[in-house]
Formats: structure tokens, sequence, C-alpha cells
């Protein structure tokens, strides 16, 4: 049986919408899967450096390996009304150069801030290490992404939602595109479209049994949070939405790009629709 590897972050999210996979839920013709965790931003290079086949990476980078890479119609996570918080000390007073942590120079959430806060002075490090350094007073502010938008200290409040600047950039009431699934294009293209199906049916699998699954994934320490703040988190980012990609979620993936295009991130504008596995071959190829 051919292995095969699918790199996801460690975030509650990602390992809810694998692990029906890990857990035999789901499989595939002559396929053994297994998986690795790693923060978004180091997949994001990885995935410039075409390390995996399969690759979980921040929507934002996608321009960046568009010829290299397909982007997967699942395993997506938006926020609406949400997302990636800027969060500082309570009370403080942020100046216009300001310290930032942010967890990654290609993620979607480090672009947006540029784009709103072009003197911010910005360290990157791991998304586990933001809080903890504006606590200390390392960086005057940071982004906070995944879980720890849910569990931040008292000691800290909210100066900006990224939501509200994308509200702001989009100008429409459009969900903020995140994080995303690519795969390796050089990969034949029957194989690709069954990857895309096999993983589809267990975001599918992982929300018909979400409450199963949950315990599943906290009763073997799988994940950093408790039982209530899971299952808030995952009505955030790996819900219904999460199964495959709506209409209006690939306007507001092109949207990204347009925005990242207007403010020279890319080189040349992208339409995502040009970019997905192309699913109409297999009936050609069966006509």
């Amino acid at each position: 049986m051919k292995k095969t590897l699918i790199a996801h972050s460690p975030d509650a999210d990602d390992i809810f919408m694998y692990y029906a996979i890990k857990f035999g839920w789901v499989d595939m013709k002559n396929t053994l899967f297994d998986n690795i965790a790693k923060d978004i931003q180091t997949l994001n290079e990885d995935a410039l450096n075409g390390v995996y086949d399969i690759v979980a990476i921040s929507f934002a980078l996608y321009p960046h390996i568009k010829n290299e890479y397909a982007l997967l119609r699942t395993a997506v996570s938006f926020g609406e009304g949400y997302g990636p918080k800027v969060i500082k000390k309570k009370g403080a007073k942020l100046k216009r150069n300001f310290k930032v942590a942010l967890s990654g120079e290609h993620t979607t959430n480090a672009m947006l801030f540029r784009i709103k806060f072009p003197d911010a002075r910005i360290t990157y490090m791991n998304f586990l290490e933001i809080e903890q350094a504006v606590l200390d007073g390392k960086v005057d502010a940071g982004v906070l992404i995944h879980e720890s938008i849910l569990t931040y200290d008292d000691a800290l409040e909210v100066e900006i939602e990224l939501w509200d600047i994308w509200q702001e950039l989009a100008g429409k009431e459009l969900p903020l595109p995140l994080g995303g699934m690519a795969i390796r294009r050089s990969l034949p293209l029957n194989k690709a479209i069954d990857y895309e199906r096999t993983l589809t049916k267990a975001v599918k699998v992982a929300r018909d049994h979400k409450d199963r699954l949950s315990k599943m994934l906290i009763e073997r320490d799988l994940v950093r949070i408790d039982a209530s703040t899971l299952d808030k988190y995952l009505e955030l980012y790996a819900n219904d939405e999460s199964i495959t990609l709506s209409e209006i979620q690939y306007k507001a993936i092109d949207k990204l790009f347009e925005i990242g295009y207007k403010n020279g991130f890319y080189d040349t504008p992208v339409k995502i629709e040009d970019y997905l596995i192309p699913t109409e071959y297999e009936e050609i190829r069966n006509s």
C-alpha cells in the first residue's frame, strides 16, 4: 500500500478534521495515511519548499505556490464575525510604531495586519508563545490565532479583531478566509481526485460524529483545550462550512487575493477557481 503523509497544524480544528481517517472511520483504496503536525508558518514554509504532497496552508500563502500546488475544496477554516485577535495588556495605549508578535510571515492574519498597520514593528514567533510575550512585555501586542482566541489571560484585552480589518478591506459581508489544504500538482490527476474525495468524506464524517470524535480526542490528550472550549472552537473553525467550499467562500478567497495583489503581496492576480482540482476529468475519462 502507498503511504501518504498529510501535514496539518496541531490546533483542534485540523486535528478534528483529519482524525476520522486516523481512527479508521474513513479510508482510501490501496492507501495508508499518516499525519504530521507542525505550526502553520512552518507548514507554509514547507509548502514553499515542496516538502509534502498534501499540506495545510494559510490562504494568503496560496498565490505563492499556485504553480506547484492545487487548492483542495475541503478542510477549510473561515471566520464569520470572528477570527484572530490583536491583543495587548489591559489599559495599554499602542503607539503608531508599536511592537507586535505575529505567528508567521505568510499567514493570512499577517498580511491583513501589515496592510492595516504598516508602521508596526513586527516580530515573528510560534503562535503558542505570543500570549506570554505580550504578558512579559517583550512586545506591545500580539495576534492570537487558533484556540488562544478563546482562552487568553484576563490581564489582556482586544485592541482590534482581524474580522474588523477584513471587513474594512473587503468592503462587504464575506467570510474571512484563514486556512485550507493544498495538494501537489505533480500527483496523477485521478489520484488527486481520490485524495480530495477521501478528505472531504473525513471532514463530513467528523461533523456527523462530532460528539463521539471530540470525546476521543480529549481522552487521548490530542487537543489542548477542555470539552466545552473544544465544542465552541469547532463550531467556529471546523463546522459544516468546512466540508466543501461554497460559492461565497470562493468569492471571499478571490477577494483576499485581490487585496493582496493590490497591496503588493502578489505579482499577478489570482482567481481560485483556476487552481482547483478539475474533477470533471473523471467524468470525461469514464464517458
